[in-house]
């Protein structure tokens, strides 16, 4: 497969709010490098515009969707939360994106991966809730990033979860009941969406992974980071991302075949 038949793997956006005036959106480029090394696809970074797109329109022109960690928050009244506290760092334009484009792709049969953020996200789309400071909950830890630590440590490996035997995530961890994996946030997943299935839980029982029930294609969501360089060493990272890609290129094959090859669609 050469680089002009590589899947394309929409990463979306954050807006970010830079000095010197103006918005820019971005991506971090350890998602970009493990879609393109680790996944083998070509990233797309899609601009946050909210309902400028029509979300099933765009999840048309995809292979995959991965969704990102990000400074911010899902802001609360997507799932009906309470106001969140003064300074919480929100981003709404990328909330209108994601969300409806979560439910559009999984309507089509795209391929879905979501990290951190994005594992709320899902969850959210799906009509679940989340815990805004999990590390104040009756009996949750602390998981937030280790400030104290250099940046590219705080990666490493933390704490381990419990993986749901006989499921999806057991599969690409090679029959593992448990693994170590990093712990980089603040908010979890609360009440869990009736269509999602929890694939891994922490040792105080935050939901760490969960695949969607009734999804046509991969559609997996962990709350760590495996794309980070020293988390991608690890063999379950590598496992995730490999069969993520290789649900991309089927797509890919899928959409040729049916002449929708290079990511448009066809004609009405």
């Amino acid at each position: 497969m050469t680089e002009h038949d590589l899947p394309l793997v929409g990463i979306p956006a954050c807006v970010i709010a830079e000095g010197g005036g103006g918005d820019f959106h971005k991506v971090g480029e350890k998602y970009i490098m493990a879609v393109a090394g680790a996944a083998h696809c070509m990233p797309l970074l899609i601009p946050a515009l909210g309902d400028w797109y029509d979300p099933r329109e765009l999840a048309q022109r995809l292979d995959g969707l991965l969704l990102t960690g990000s400074p911010s928050n899902v802001e609360p009244h997507h799932y009906n939360g309470t106001a969140s506290r003064p300074g919480t760092h929100h981003d709404p334009v990328r909330d209108a994106t994601t969300l409806p484009l979560i439910r559009a792709a999984l309507e089509l049969g795209v391929p879905l991966f979501a990290i951190c953020r994005g594992h709320q996200e899902l969850n959210v789309a799906l009509g679940g809730t989340l815990h805004q400071n999990v590390h104040e909950e009756d009996g949750k830890d602390d998981h937030r990033s280790d400030q104290t630590k250099p940046y590219d440590d705080r990666y490493r490996e933390r704490h381990a979860i419990r993986i749901t035997p006989g499921g999806v995530l057991q599969r690409l961890a090679g029959g593992a009941t448990e693994v170590m994996v990093n712990s980089l946030h603040a908010q979890a997943i609360d009440r869990v969406a009736d269509r999602l299935a929890v694939e891994a839980v922490s040792p105080d029982g935050v939901v760490e992974a969960v695949t969607v029930r009734d999804a046509q294609a991969f559609a997996l969501s962990v709350q760590w980071h495996p794309e980070h360089p020293i988390a991608l060493e690890w063999p379950l990272s590598q496992a995730m991302f490999r069969s993520f890609g290789d649900a991309a290129r089927a797509r890919r094959a899928g959409r040729s075949a049916s002449g929708a090859g290079g990511g448009r669609t066809e004609a009405a």
